[in-house]
């Protein structure tokens, strides 16, 4: 025993091995003690109110959800949507954020003007303030009946924005938003086998053959596959009604994050050694060679890390979506505690959906810069 405390190595392995069993006495200890207060104050502890009725229905979800739902289904379509809002929302802030990025480094003075007043109001608004600023501007738009018509297809009111849309169920939109989200990543993955283009091209075709399968498996029986909106009575039938709840707090996410994405984004075309670029042009590249295989490929291998953190913040800044009633995991699970009284099981319920959503996507994201930094080095 002790020649093994002589060794380094030994003496570090009983430490850590010492400090886990120190920790799991202490979480265990706290476990029992709640375990033991609660069923002294006539509590029930455990999972199996999952299995009973809610009594209480939600707005919006992803899948068929009622009143008389249990509470599983309830806290799957609250994770369903706290995933459909995050993706979507990051998604769009990306889009805005390179755009605005490219904007603040050009040359043109309007372009970086532009970009440059984008950044400074959106990125310096509390983002609860802009979720309330956008709920309360949408839920002030004209009833349906003097709705904005953008081209006899779309409606924007009060009830929320109401597009053409394929007859497809909610089960079947979130099976092709997570099969897509499955292709773009294998995709990123095979890109450098095959190439960027193909890649591409080999995305948008399983994406193409996966939504014409769900749309033609999934349909009504003589139905039409498309219907446009159209006012009947007091209300709008055909097409898909977009709700407020869920509208406003995409439209903050994507605006509020696409501002921080913007500053990551020319943060990292600046970080690109303007002798490189200067060596580029040199040998005889035009403008769009320079930027394809020498400004980009940089610029994104110092970009990835910090849009990695900024990605899993977004996610969890769904949250936010209780503050004007949108039925996220967080605003279920709170609903939840309030109704059954089983906070601690509702809350590692909670904790634990975040922490798969978030190391999911963080462990996407490390494998991604981990394919570009070896890129790099060869």
């Amino acid at each position: 025993m002790l020649r093994a405390l002589k060794n380094r190595k030994a003496r570090g392995w009983l430490l850590q091995g010492a400090t886990l069993a120190i920790a799991i006495l202490l979480v265990a200890t706290f476990v029992l003690t709640a375990r033991h207060n609660l069923l002294s104050q006539g509590i029930a502890t455990g999972f199996g109110f999952l299995e009973r009725s809610t009594g209480w229905p939600i707005n919006f979800s992803l899948i068929d959800i009622s009143d008389r739902s249990p509470y599983w289904e309830m806290l799957l379509a609250g994770f369903l949507n706290t995933l459909l809002v995050g993706i979507l929302g990051i998604t769009l802030a990306t889009v805005i954020g390179v755009t605005v990025g490219l904007a603040r480094v050009s040359t043109n003075f309007m372009l970086n003007f532009i970009g440059t007043v984008f950044v400074e109001i959106f990125r310096n608004v509390p983002l609860i303030l802009q979720v309330i600023f956008w709920y309360a501007l949408l839920t002030h738009l004209p009833r349906p009946r003097e709705a904005y018509d953008i081209g006899g297809a779309i409606f924007l009111t009060n009830r929320g924005l109401i597009v053409p849309a394929f007859d497809m169920s909610s089960a079947d939109i979130a099976l092709f938003c997570a099969g897509f989200v499955a292709l773009v990543v294998a995709g990123v993955v095979l890109a450098r086998r095959i190439g960027g283009l193909a890649a591409t091209a080999l995305v948008i075709a399983a994406s193409t053959v996966l939504f014409l399968t769900l749309l033609y498996t999934g349909r009504t029986p003589d139905a039409p596959v498309f219907t446009l909106p159209a006012m009947k009575g007091l209300r709008f039938a055909g097409g898909f009604d977009i709700k407020p709840e869920f509208f406003a707090l995409l439209v903050s996410i994507a605006i509020f994050g696409g501002a921080y994405v913007g500053e990551i984004v020319r943060a990292g075309f600046l970080s690109v050694d303007q002798g490189r670029v200067e060596a580029a042009r040199a040998l005889g590249l035009s403008g769009w060679q320079v930027n394809r295989f020498v400004r980009i490929p940089l610029a994104v291998r110092a970009i990835l890390p910090a849009l990695s953190n900024q990605y899993i913040w977004l996610m969890k800044a769904t949250t936010l979506g209780i503050a004007i009633g949108f039925p996220d995991y967080f605003m279920v699970v709170s609903t939840s505690i309030n109704q059954s009284g089983q906070t601690m099981e509702l809350l590692a319920l909670l904790m634990g959906g975040f922490l798969v959503i978030n190391y999911a996507m963080g462990a996407g994201l490390n494998i991604l810069n981990g394919r570009l930094t070896l890129k790099g080095r060869n």
